[in-house]
């Protein structure tokens, strides 16, 4: 039941956060942390430009292969994506795909490696608003397929699978704690994370597999690799980032061309002998 107390946050359809309102961008959306990363997104666009920057939210918006996509920055963490992922359904955004960068829990995957996320576990909490833990942080999967085909199409290394999505960088990730500061239940975190398979640390994946569920939105995630917490290698270029931003934004163009084989042939749902129809 709706409650009696909520009052109107936008007036005239403009977002409070984003500053946009429907029409101002399109559907597809690659969701980038930092603000910075929306114009190396854009390098590889055949067209850009900008459309709104306030707070963490960078926008803009352009073509690749004649598809209209945007890209909007959402922050470093669960509450400042759970602000970007509502608003973005609010103007009617249909698919956000993550772009960032993560470290790795498995000894096999190397700094600049790509790992295209399947779920996240939920060691964060602005989803927990929602839903209860029990509910499933899980990527769509039309998103995944089409980030692993655009991975394979540009002939960059990637692994599929699990990620930690949590609300502490520090003591969350098991960072170093200013004066040496230590709390017993960080000696198994990384190794239990390491055990069940989970392939690496980020901080908004499960945020917005969550609500993009919720929401009836694709949501998918694909970061690049910035150090492995079990080799201690480390490695976070700006060609490493390219790297990332270019497979995502292919993967837009890949998914564009399912989402019209599903309406030609009047789908819901895109299989892989769909386009072999007559």
């Amino acid at each position: 039941m709706k409650n009696e107390w909520l009052t109107p946050l936008h007036e005239g359809g403009v977002q409070m956060h984003l500053r946009i309102r429907p029409g101002d961008i399109p559907g597809y959306v690659l969701a980038p942390g930092d603000p910075g990363r929306v114009p190396l997104i854009g390098k590889f666009w055949d067209q850009y430009q900008e459309v709104q920057q306030n707070r963490e939210y960078r926008i803009a918006k352009g073509q690749y292969r004649g598809i209209e996509l945007a890209a909007c920055s959402t922050g470093i963490g669960g509450a400042s994506t759970e602000i970007a992922i509502i608003e973005l359904t609010n103007v009617g955004v249909h698919t956000i795909i993550r772009v960032g960068t993560c470290a790795a829990l498995q000894e096999e995957i190397a700094p600049g490696d790509l790992v295209i996320h399947t779920g996240a576990v939920r060691l964060s909490g602005a989803a927990d608003m929602y839903v209860p833990k029990a509910y499933p942080a899980v990527a769509h999967y039309e998103t995944v397929l089409a980030l692993i085909e655009a991975a394979e199409d540009l002939g960059y290394p990637y692994h599929v699978g699990i990620t930690a999505s949590v609300d502490s960088f520090y003591a969350g990730e098991v960072n170093p704690l200013p004066n040496d500061k230590w709390f017993s239940h960080m000696n198994s975190v990384i190794p239990d994370l390491k055990n069940a398979r989970v392939l690496t640390f980020e901080m908004e994946a499960a945020t917005l597999f969550v609500l993009a569920n919720i929401f009836s939105l694709r949501g998918g995630s694909i970061c690049v690799v910035a150090a492995n917490r079990i080799t201690r290698q480390r490695q976070e270029t700006e060609a490493n980032i390219l790297r990332v931003c270019q497979v995502a934004t292919h993967a837009v163009a890949i998914l564009a061309e399912w989402d019209k084989q599903k309406q030609k042939y009047q789908k819901n749902y895109w299989f892989p002998s769909l386009n072999k129809r007559r």
